[in-house]
């Protein structure tokens, strides 16, 4: 028998399992029920949202942030139709200088038009995801080496407990210093404001990895570790085999802890320092002061959330395909 034809069967016989699993109660749980409670909250706020009248005027309902949300589409594809022509016009005038003078030395300038919505949301995740990933960088290592040596995490434990509650909007102002004082160059490889951003999240996310990957290393069960003594593994290869496998769902529980503190803590810091981002968008519209502030601001305040919980999401899938534990559900 051919293995297509062995394959063929186990998907029959696999298949009227995962029919019975979809019965209609198990997808109106798992999906009608959440589409009810967004269409409640929807209704509520169709319905509370013309009663509250502000500065800017009534608070705008859904339907008002959708056609936002379509007009901020708008102007991005406008501003990249823009962008291409000026690109498209300075490589014709380049052209045609060089076909009158060869040896002519044209100028290359990039476009300078304001950022939309959109790239305002790229910068966001850009700046978000590399002060995440430098802070894991830091804080996996020494979470482990905590873990391993009670000297050391009775060594770091006072400073974890001391800078783990300060505010990011207290780290922004030294961090914009420091900076500021330290990387001077004619031709910055970074925006400073970037570094601000970054540094400031790097800091305030540290410490949630740090505590959940020393608990975990140190709740390694006892006979993995006899087992470890046995072998007479060296340290790196009792840490690589041994601790990393059991203690990486509790890693990444502090990794996502870390994400949804870096998210919020950047959309704070953009607000406070002017950097660009979701958060310099939101303090512009907000002082702006236009009709369509309010309705805009809505948009940015959804649109947070929704790569909040996409970034949460990403985590947890990440999570079930390195941990040895594929229990791990998406909830």
């Amino acid at each position: 028998m051919s293995s297509d034809t062995i394959y063929e069967r186990k998907i029959n016989l696999q298949l009227p399992e995962f029919l019975r699993y979809l019965t209609p109660k198990k997808v109106l749980v798992s999906i009608g029920t959440p589409l009810m409670g967004i269409a409640l909250f929807l209704f509520i706020w169709a319905a509370l949202a013309p009663h509250v009248v502000t500065s800017l005027g009534a608070v705008p309902g859904p339907k008002q942030v959708y056609e936002q949300f379509t007009m901020l589409v708008d102007e991005h594809q406008a501003e990249r139709a823009k962008e291409a022509a000026f690109y498209q016009r300075q490589e014709k005038r380049n052209a045609k200088k060089l076909a009158e003078n060869p040896d002519a030395v044209v100028k290359i300038r990039d476009y300078t038009g304001n950022p939309t919505f959109f790239d305002q949301i790229g910068t966001s995740l850009f700046t978000v995801m590399a002060g995440f990933i430098l802070a894991a960088l830091i804080a996996i290592p020494i979470g482990i080496v905590a873990g391993l040596s009670k000297t050391v995490y009775a060594a770091i434990n006072p400073l974890i407990q001391i800078f783990k509650p300060v505010s990011p909007l207290a780290w922004l102002p030294i961090v914009t210093m420091i900076v500021s004082a330290t990387y001077v160059t004619s031709e910055p490889m970074f925006d400073k404001s970037f570094l601000n951003s970054a540094i400031t999240v790097l800091l305030c996310c540290l410490w949630p990895t740090i505590i959940s990957t020393a608990v975990g290393v140190t709740n390694v069960s006892k006979d993995l570790q006899n087992v470890s003594h046995v072998l007479n593994l060296n340290w790196w290869t009792h840490v690589r085999k041994i601790v990393l496998p059991s203690a990486i769902p509790m890693i990444f529980t502090g990794l996502r802890l870390s994400l949804g503190i870096a998210w919020m803590v950047l959309i704070a810091a953009e607000m406070l320092s002017q950097n660009p981002g979701l958060g310099k968008f939101v303090w512009d519209e907000f002082q702006n002061g236009s009709s369509n502030s309010l309705g805009r601001i809505l948009v940015a305040v959804v649109v947070i959330g929704v790569i909040g919980f996409m970034l949460d999401r990403t985590m947890l899938f990440l999570q079930q395909k390195v941990s040895w534990d594929k229990s791990v559900a998406l909830r």
